[in-house]
């Protein structure tokens, strides 16, 4: 590990710390705690989601339940190492209504975005990825700043003022919540093409070392 990675896992972990006591919105009140991004401090591919899911907000962990499977699962088939990726997610509460013992995802709505978006912003200061890839409607809105149409930009780079790329695709929630079998398949296959760019660039850039 080079000075500057040290500096920078240092400098991550003191930013987690930081999170943890988050108050900018009100997310925090009903959350188990906050989930802060994961990975290492020198990747080069942001993976960016919507907000942790149940699973996440009782382990502390992003994308550790079913949609956080199905990632795992379409990286691996693209080509790319998770543990080499960085990933995190717009918004860093569980945002939910209860429902007996069932808490219900709600999606998070543009203030909470706004408010949790600087968490992000110093993640990628940090981080200085070549490419963030984001995953679903709100990563969209958080990594580009304003509500974003995943078909109309999907599967393409695109140029970000911070400096690196972007990738917008949707998120893997979104091929579990389909309920036709043929469409699921289709839709994967899709997101598996998706992060073949991701690999891509991470082939390139590991020649280019």
């Amino acid at each position: 590990m080079t000075p500057t990675s040290r500096t920078s896992s240092a400098s991550l972990s003191a930013l987690r710390e930081e999170a943890a006591g988050c108050r900018a919105c009100d997310l925090w009140k009903h959350a188990t705690q906050t989930v802060f991004g994961e990975g290492p401090a020198h990747a080069q591919v942001v993976l960016v989601g919507e907000q942790p899911g149940d699973k996440e907000d009782l382990a502390g962990h992003p994308f550790v339940g079913p949609a956080g499977a199905m990632l795992d699962r379409a990286l691996e088939e693209a080509g790319v190492d998770r543990k080499k990726t960085y990933v995190t997610n717009a918004v860093k509460h569980f945002k939910f209504v209860p429902r007996g013992k069932i808490r219900l995802h709600q999606k998070p709505n543009t203030p909470e975005i706004k408010a949790c978006r600087q968490w992000y912003e110093r993640e990628l200061d940090l981080l200085k990825p070549e490419l963030v890839v984001a995953m679903g409607a709100t990563a969209a809105q958080c990594v580009f700043g304003k509500i974003t149409p995943i078909n109309k930009n999907r599967g393409r780079v695109i140029d970000l003022p911070e400096g690196p790329k972007a990738l917008v695709t949707v998120h893997p929630s979104y091929l579990l919540r389909l309920p036709d079998e043929d469409a699921r398949r289709r839709e994967y296959a899709r997101f598996v093409d998706d992060l073949k760019i991701a690999a891509a660039l991470m082939r390139k850039s590991a020649r280019a070392a």
